[in-house]
């Protein structure tokens, strides 16, 4: 979900509803990737590129940051929304259990700030990509190249490269769940816990990231 900048805003103003019917058309998908997140608990947090609300709602999240006004025109009205930014959160320090990004990364700006801006304002990040050399990254990405409307403004990102950029922020991997191990077009698939190497394979893999404190010693961490 687009959440920095204005190129992402006006591209999800515009195709706000085009985005959001992915969900509807990919039903077995959708609820594989939603029982992933799930698996990590973000109940009571804040999603940064919510969108339509199509995990923050489920999920019982209580709040989302969008930059684009268009999807969140779209989300429940139970959740506090807020139009900003990822890069710069509006958000008061350590106001939330958990920070979630859900495909978001990939079309922001500078996604190692938005982490580090979330590690701020929350106690845990949950972080969910489509490993770029997975085989769902790898179509996502020759979508991007033949001029594919959302994933030509996509940058994909290794789950090793998130890992660096979290580093950067703070945080350190505390453990990760995937789904959609087999390529397009794909269908339902049980999410599962894996390692940081076995993620980079998947269609969709999430990493809970927790603060790591000068001592050394993780901060936060527990199960929600």
């Amino acid at each position: 979900m687009g959440a920095g900048g204005s190129v992402a805003r006006d591209l999800f103003d515009k195709l706000a509803r085009r985005y959001d019917e992915w969900y509807i058309r990919h039903r077995d998908l959708y609820r594989a990737e939603l029982e992933a997140v799930a698996a990590l608990g973000c109940a009571g947090g804040v999603e940064v590129g919510v969108g339509s609300g199509r995990f923050a709602g489920p999920l019982g999240l209580r709040a989302g940051v969008d930059v684009s006004r268009g999807m969140l025109k779209l989300a429940p009205r139970e959740l506090d929304l807020v139009e900003a930014a990822a890069e710069s959160l509006p958000l008061r320090r350590g106001a939330y259990p958990c920070a979630l990004f859900v495909v978001t990364l990939c079309f922001l700006q500078d996604p190692a700030k938005a982490l580090a801006e979330a590690a701020e304002a929350a106690e845990r990040v949950v972080a969910c990509i489509v490993p770029r050399g997975s085989p769902w990254g790898l179509y996502y990405v020759a979508q991007a190249a033949a001029g594919h409307p959302f994933y030509s403004h996509a940058k994909f990102y290794t789950v090793a490269e998130v890992v660096e950029m979290a580093k950067a922020a703070g945080l350190t991997p505390a453990r990760a769940v995937a789904a959609l191990e087999g390529g397009p077009p794909g269908g339902y698939e049980r999410p599962r816990p894996v390692s940081l190497e076995e993620a980079e394979r998947y269609g969709f893999a999430c990493v809970e990231f927790i603060k790591r404190s000068r001592e050394g010693r993780h901060e936060g961490g527990g199960r929600h």
